[in-house]
């Protein structure tokens, strides 16, 4: 099983992509997560869609060849980030040609604060319901404080984090496996 993990966040530094990085190392037997890159797509216009700029059309084909979506997540300002859902757009264009319909999809994300982005996730659910794909329910995983669980090189290091993620690891490969795909 292929899972395909998103980053919210450009930076590469960025929390919410070294927990796309600790998920690789959590993922089940037989299954293999790889990292998109959002660098290089450009803001979403239909005056561009046709062709589809090459980033973008690189980013659909990945989606299309992998068999679920786990989504890394920033908040700011009580939602997602703008460069995730340019993504999200993007790849959902032009209109019938969307790579998200019936994809399963989990989501978390790390934040600083004490929130650990579950507006951000809330608001997220709504955007991938109108895409027809099907959200993971539970577990949540939203690391509050996230700063204080990754080590100065990026890695996660809280333990009971480790497990949320692998936990959450475990059931996308179980739903995706019920929604028959594959």
């Amino acid at each position: 099983m292929r899972i395909l993990g998103i980053p919210g966040s450009l930076r590469k530094a960025s929390l919410n992509r070294a927990a796309l990085r600790a998920a690789q190392e959590l993922v089940p037997a037989g299954v293999t997560l790889e990292i998109a890159d959002l660098d290089g797509i450009p803001p979403y216009s239909e005056d561009i869609e046709r062709p589809l700029p090459a980033p973008v059309a690189a980013l659909k084909a990945t989606i299309r060849e992998s068999d679920a979506i786990l989504i890394a997540t920033p908040e700011y300002n009580y939602s997602v980030p703008g460069v995730l859902k340019n993504a999200i757009d993007w790849a959902s264009r032009p209109y019938g040609d969307s790579a998200w319909a019936g994809k399963p999809v989990a989501l978390m994300g790390a934040s600083p604060g004490m929130m650990g982005t579950a507006r951000a996730q809330y608001h997220l659910r709504q955007t991938l319901l109108s895409l027809d794909m099907h959200p993971l329910n539970h577990p949540e995983v939203m690391l509050a404080r996230a700063g204080q669980r990754f080590d100065e090189h990026g890695r996660l290091v809280d333990e009971a984090s480790r497990a949320l993620i692998a936990r959450l690891l475990e059931a996308l490969v179980a739903w995706t496996r019920r929604l028959g795909t594959p």
